[in-house]
């Protein structure tokens, strides 16, 4: 009767250790948040140049409870309504497919679904609530802002705060948000914590001098989230690439 030596089976920790490795691997494979940063980035910093070549400055009549009713005021208008609704949707639209195709190259599940539909679902509310707010026609200066039936002070600081709100900071933050969720990263949470705060928190463009009649005045507010999203995907690319070498 000969006799042969048996590798002994793993213990329970042993098999716990090995199933919570293979988890973090599963998720690390999954993640990709570097590409849908690298699209919103890329799109806000865009933004900017939209602004440049579409403001228009109209001589409109002031409203009769206005100070200067009689006189002539100036109606400013930034941007298209078309680019934000439109790239937006395009963008998680892209982040859709280049997720699936990253999942069947690597032979592991995508995550992103809730981030998508999320990202579409705030994008038709924002641009629901623009068309709500100019179904009359753009709004005159010193009129009421209608937000959903609510005639608010423009120049209160809760209308100020609900315009911020329901523009990136709703239709790129929250997405975001989500995806951090979906994906268990905390360094996405955090950025995207610094990306809601840098769009809610008001600001002005006196800090680079520029006017808000200027073709230019939307840079204070783009450059600054738009280089925020784009440094956030090359650091998380950058993250990427040794995993990969490892997994190579």
């Amino acid at each position: 009767m000969t006799e042969a030596s048996v590798p002994s089976p793993d213990t329970p920790r042993e098999v716990l250790a090995g199933l919570g490795d293979l988890t973090r691997r599963v998720r690390a494979a999954q993640r990709g948040a570097w590409f849908p940063l690298l699209l919103l980035g890329a799109l806000t910093l865009g933004g900017i140049l939209v602004s440049r070549f579409t403001t228009k400055v109209m001589a409109v009549p002031c409203p009769a409870m206005h100070p200067a009713a009689g006189a002539g005021c100036t109606l400013i208008r930034h941007g298209s309504p078309l680019y934000w609704p439109l790239g937006l949707a395009l963008a998680y639209i892209a982040t859709a497919v280049f997720s699936l195709r990253r999942s069947r190259n690597r032979g592991v599940g995508s995550p992103v679904r809730p981030y998508v539909l999320t990202g579409i679902a705030l994008v038709g509310l924002v641009t629901a609530t623009a068309v709500w707010s100019m179904r009359h026609g753009i709004p005159q200066p010193g009129r009421p802002f209608d937000f959903w039936g609510l005639h608010l002070d423009p120049t209160s600081r809760t209308t100020t705060f609900l315009e911020r709100l329901t523009g990136d900071a709703t239709a790129v933050g929250l997405p975001l948000l989500v995806l951090s969720w979906v994906e268990r990263s905390r360094a996405l949470l955090l950025l995207t914590l610094v990306y809601l705060a840098v769009e809610l928190v008001p600001a002005t463009t006196r800090w680079m001098r520029i006017p808000a009649s200027s073709s230019w005045s939307a840079l204070p507010y783009l450059a600054v989230p738009g280089v925020l999203l784009l440094l956030g995907a090359l650091g998380f690319r950058l993250a990427e690439l040794p995993r990969r070498h490892d997994a190579s």
